[in-house]
């Protein structure tokens, strides 16, 4: 290039996230996996120490698995082997699940947030807390944030923002995304006390008509109480939870208050449902609570979020970096929308169960309860659907069964693991015939030789093409024809 000849303007790799909640932390380190610069926004100067969310399910576990960082989670976090739907007194069995993490792992969402922004840390992010996006300009080649910080406003240059900010999203409302749905008419509640008398085990389930009512024991010798009771079905905000009323309501459903005392957080919150009408608006995305709001039912909330993230993040850097094919981030909509719609038809059964209080919703919860005791297949299905090892994303008419489900963690005769093969955060190719004959992107991670062992689905796979989010993008048989998705 001569001296008198522009330079071509270089390529912005810059990123910006709003909110250092486990979404925008898991997405921070995900883009930094695939080399592009990530700045968070937090507009909180210190982390919450109080912990809206309690469970990590199996299928973010994998996740975590796929990038090396699932061991301080394990150390940490109480293991359940089962899980609940609409608080039903049979428990649904999570040890039949197809996954090296048959259980749910209680964990407070502070030490979430804290292993995860360790990882996006060490992972390269600028996590920059006190900083609060203020506003929006997209243009053609990026976009201009408006921040306000510690030092005063500021603007930064993005190739992309994403909305990790939750339900009120400033992202969202910048960008003109609609938020529709319905407005709350029931009012869960949730208390973290001291407990004298605590009850024994690690979970204590009660309904009745007089409310639902569940405890779990945190760590630092504290007890959550999380429940409902029909004097919660209202349309309006009660107002502020008092230490009082909580043990008041906790005496109502259960005859007795455990010796409670020393609140150390009180909350309320509603079952309004809603989804944004698209995921991605030109160079703005939306991700977890930004994108689905609703009753916190299962524990699934946080999980879906993450797994958004984890949808999200390969194809925002690939993206990025300009060697994306055509319509890749367009998928992170067609992909992830459907499973928030799921996400929030689902809680919203579970919320209509739980406050059946009535005689014919006691016997319907007694049908269905007995229901997933008696029918093993009926209690998996609803297993596999919290857990999210259910999600399948959406493959050409053509396509052979596996593409677009996940991927389990492979054993192969090597004695490598499929998952960790994934942390390297780049598509994976296994030549499972070892023909020579599989091909995928030139920096895909290379595995020759055949699985240990495989289920009936596998049968007759040759090759296999691995996405880096750990989902099948293409299959190849022994007929030697290849079964892919166009948009992986």
């Amino acid at each position: 290039m001569s001296m008198d000849q522009p330079h071509p303007e270089p390529r912005n790799r810059h990123v910006v996230i709003a909110g250092a909640g486990p979404v925008g932390l898991w997405l921070a380190a995900e883009l930094r996996v695939g080399g592009v610069q990530v700045t968070v926004l937090e507009r909180s100067v210190t982390p919450s120490p109080h912990s809206r969310a309690l469970t990590v399910h199996p299928r973010t576990l994998e996740v975590l698995d796929c990038r090396g960082v699932v061991k301080p989670f394990l150390a940490e976090g109480l293991r359940l082997p089962d899980g609940h739907f609409a608080a039903l007194d049979s428990r649904l069995d999570f040890g039949v699940l197809d996954t090296p993490y048959p259980f749910t792992l209680a964990i407070p969402q502070a030490r979430t947030e804290a292993l995860l922004a360790e990882h996006a840390r060490a992972a390269g992010a600028d996590i920059r807390r006190g900083h609060r996006l203020t506003g929006l300009a997209e243009h053609a080649s990026g976009v201009r944030v408006s921040v306000t910080g510690p030092q005063g406003p500021y603007e930064t240059d993005a190739a992309y923002v994403v909305g990790c900010d939750g339900t009120r999203s400033t992202v969202r409302d910048a960008a003109g995304i609609g938020f529709p749905g319905s407005d709350a008419t029931v009012w869960g509640w949730l208390g973290d006390v001291v407990l004298d008398a605590p009850p024994a085990g690690p979970v204590l389930g009660h309904a009745s008509p007089r409310g639902g009512l569940m405890c779990v024991p945190l760590p630092g010798g504290v007890h959550r109480f999380v429940g409902h009771t029909p004097q919660d079905q209202r349309p309006d905000w009660p107002g502020e939870l008092t230490f009082e009323e909580l043990r008041a309501k906790v005496v109502r459903i259960t005859g007795e208050d455990f010796g409670m005392r020393d609140p150390r957080w009180l909350s309320r919150f509603g079952n309004a449902a809603r989804q944004a009408e698209t995921y991605r608006k030109g160079r703005v995305l939306l991700a977890g609570d930004a994108a689905h709001m609703h009753f916190p039912a299962g524990g699934v909330g946080l999980n879906v979020g993450v797994q958004d993230a984890a949808n999200l993040g390969w194809k925002l850097a690939a993206t990025v970096r300009g060697d994306a094919p055509d319509g890749l981030l367009d998928s992170y909509h067609r992909e992830r929308h459907p499973v928030g719609a799921e996400l929030i038809r689902t809680t919203r059964a579970q919320t209509a169960l739980m406050t059946a209080y009535s005689g014919d919703g006691g016997a319907l919860r007694e049908l269905l309860s007995d229901a997933v005791a008696a029918v093993p297949e009926f209690s998996r299905r609803l297993a596999e659907g919290l857990s999210g090892l259910a999600v399948a994303y959406p493959a050409d008419g053509d396509a052979h069964p596996l593409t677009g489900r996940r991927a389990p963690n492979l054993r192969l005769a090597s004695g490598a693991e499929l998952f960790g093969l994934l942390r390297a955060g780049r598509y994976v190719l296994l030549d499972l015939a070892g023909t020579g004959r599989a091909d995928g992107p030139s920096d895909a991670v290379v595995h020759e030789g055949p699985p240990a062992d495989a289920g009936a689905d596998w049968a007759g796979v040759e090759s296999v093409l691995i996405r880096p989010d750990g989902y099948v993008a293409r299959v190849r048989t022994r007929e030697a024809v290849p079964h892919s998705r166009a948009a992986a």
